[in-house]
């Protein structure tokens, strides 16, 4: 046993590190003692990188800690380690982890441990922090990260560890990148850094459970989102089945697509497509107007000036507003297709485990608003009107994935809470909500059929109004002049007065309480000063996003969380036998439905086929088939 006394900034504590197998049942009598109290004991592991599904994956060290003692297992060193911490693990009756997604999935590969075992015992002090302040540091808040929170809550000299271990990899010639697989395990730095973790995270516990308390953070909350992290690290560990083929062939399609509209784009002069000076030279001298700037005072030609001029809109479908620049569509479908070939393409076949998998991490409070967000690759970024990179997933042999998605469900939460009868009636009939929110702004009649163009900009304005856009970004969305929508916003305002009046209302209450909002489930939202106007976008939002939360747990509930492949925004995409298929995504679908303050929340179940490409128009000759 290796036993030190350490210290970072004014956090001292004692160290201990079990270096051989004689060194365990001391080890172990202090497990059992910690269990006995009911002491709550910080976790944290050290491992040679983030991907927890990575063939060479390795866990190196395993921390248990309080907030005055730590203790470090060298699981790299031998079974003997890793049997000590699988019965610490499932001795120790309450564990603390910062960001338990992530170890949790590490404890389950390596020491047999499922997530569903540990879960009920872990409070994540990453949650706790982010039901008090959402916001990241960029944004006014303090951060999620753990020594980030605890410089805050802790000691101002929390973050040092991280300097000087940074210090020791350039000593080793390492980077951040190699470090944490190559580092010595017996360097001193490195143990002091793993052993800070399980000390900071135990004593940050009680300053975040304070916090919330203070700040009303109901503890039913807590335990809601503790849930639904244990629900998106199932998901992640069970992932996605790759066509490796296809994906590859899908890699080769969008160079070729990317070299094709950059030699268009060479045409009017553009040698680069992320030139942005001789984009808006080019533009200009084509006749277009530019008019926003970057922050560093160049015309902007970012994707949401040249979507318009292109004539397309968010989902990349025509408009019909105006005849399209040629250049201005080069350079978005150029840049799109370098950016799919490296991040969905190039993504998927390095991140791709040895059966077949992707496993895409899984943010379950994600943004300021809770919504979830899914990274390497980026999902919820693909639009709807593309199958192909949807295509690249792929059912097993038997299999089909099918989907169901939450319909209009932040504008059915934004009728509920405004109290709009008329909307809220038509939408229990089963009505069509844009086309009879189109009657009442243009006053159609029943008897004449609703105009898809005014049919889509009323849809438009709808979800402008959850998202809280306003007239000028819903005119570069729709491609319509500004006067014109701006005439339409104010008709829909005089139709729909009850939204128009509760975002009023939402907007005068941040401002009294600080510039915070509180949702149905009391989760409170931060906004930024000079942003009042996104509360009702806020709170729309996050309040859809526990709608899907409840269905996610409902579900978990009822045994269909196996069946679940993946969250992407508002579908749930699931993966069944044929012969089961149908009836498993039909009681997915029904556990999504639900009532909402006097609006019934509606789902739309469906067989998409054997790719996730098939639910967004995959041709038959491109269709999967095992």
């Amino acid at each position: 046993m290796r036993t030190t006394h350490e210290r970072m900034g004014d956090v001292r504590w004692t160290q201990h590190v079990v270096c051989h197998p004689d060194d365990i049942p001391v080890f172990r009598d202090w497990v059992g003692r910690m269990a006995q109290r009911g002491t709550p004991v910080g976790v944290d592991t050290e491992t040679t990188g983030l991907n927890v599904f990575h063939p060479a994956h390795r866990l190196r060290l395993i921390q248990f800690g309080t907030p005055d003692e730590a203790w470090l297992l060298p699981i790299e060193r031998g079974d003997v380690f890793a049997h000590a911490a699988r019965h610490a693990l499932r001795t120790l009756p309450k564990l603390v982890i910062h960001n338990a997604s992530y170890d949790t999935l590490v404890i389950d590969r390596h020491l047999g441990i499922p997530v569903e075992e540990l879960w009920p015992r872990i409070r994540d002090t990453r949650i706790y922090a982010h039901l008090y302040d959402p916001r990241r540091e960029y944004e006014g808040g303090t951060g999620h990260a753990l020594k980030n929170l605890a410089a805050h809550y802790v000691d101002p000299h929390a973050t040092d560890g991280q300097r000087e271990l940074a210090a020791v990899f350039r000593e080793h010639g390492l980077t951040r990148e190699n470090g944490w697989a190559q580092l010595p395990l017996d360097t001193p730095a490195f143990l002091t850094y793993a052993g800070a973790d399980v000390v900071l995270v135990t004593r940050l516990l009680p300053h975040l459970l304070r916090a919330c308390e203070d700040a009303a953070i109901p503890a039913t909350l807590a335990e809601y989102e503790h849930r639904i992290a244990r629900i998106g690290t199932i998901i992640r560990r069970k992932g996605m089945r790759l066509d490796l083929d296809y994906t590859r062939s899908l890699v080769g399609e969008l160079e070729e697509e990317a070299a094709h509209y950059a030699a268009v784009a060479r045409r009017y002069g553009v040698t680069s497509v992320h030139a942005t000076a001789q984009v808006a030279a080019a533009l200009q001298a084509m006749g277009e107007t530019l008019t926003e700037t970057t922050a560093t005072g160049q015309l902007a030609v970012g994707k949401e000036v040249l979507l318009p001029m292109a004539d397309l809109d968010t989902q990349w479908r025509r408009v019909g507003a105006r005849e399209p620049n040629p250049l201005a569509d080069a350079v978005l479908r150029a840049k799109r297709a370098q950016k799919w070939a490296a991040s969905y393409g190039h993504a998927m076949l390095q991140l791709v485990d040895p059966s077949g998998r992707i496993h895409p991490d899984i943010n379950t409070l994600g943004a300021r608003t809770g919504r979830w967000s899914v990274s390497n690759p980026p999902l919820q970024q693909l639009p709807s009107s593309d199958w192909r990179v949807r295509r690249c997933v792929v059912a097993e042999p038997g299999h089909l994935i099918a989907a169901s998605d939450l319909a209009q469900v932040e504008l059915r939460v934004l009728v509920a809470l405004a109290g709009a009868e008329r909307l809220i009636e038509a939408i229990n009939q089963g009505q069509d909500l844009h086309s009879y929110t189109t009657r009442l702004v243009f006053n159609i009649p029943e008897s004449e059929p609703v105009p898809k163009d005014k049919r889509s900009l009323c849809k438009t304005i709808s979800l402008g109004k959850a998202y809280a856009g306003g007239a000028r970004t819903l005119a570069r969305q729709t491609g319509l002049p500004l006067r014109q929508v701006q005439a339409a916003v104010t008709k829909y305002d005089r139709a729909l007065p009850e939204i128009a009046r509760f975002s009023r209302y939402l907007t005068r209450m941040a401002q009294q309480q600080g510039m915070t909002v509180r949702t149905p489930s009391g989760r409170l939202l931060r906004l930024d000063r000079d942003k009042t106007y996104t509360a009702i976008a806020y709170l729309c939002q996050s309040t859809a996003r526990d709608v899907l939360g409840q269905a996610l747990v409902d579900l978990d509930a009822d045994g269909l969380l196996p069946y679940v492949i993946g969250v992407v925004h508002d579908e749930i995409l699931v993966e069944a036998p044929r012969h089961e298929a149908q009836d498993v995504i039909n009681a997915v679908g029904e556990k999504m439905r639900m009532p909402f303050f006097g609006v019934q929340i509606e789902s739309d179940p469906e067989i998409y086929g054997t790719s996730w490409g098939d639910g967004y128009g995959c041709p038959d000759d491109r269709k999967y088939t095992a």
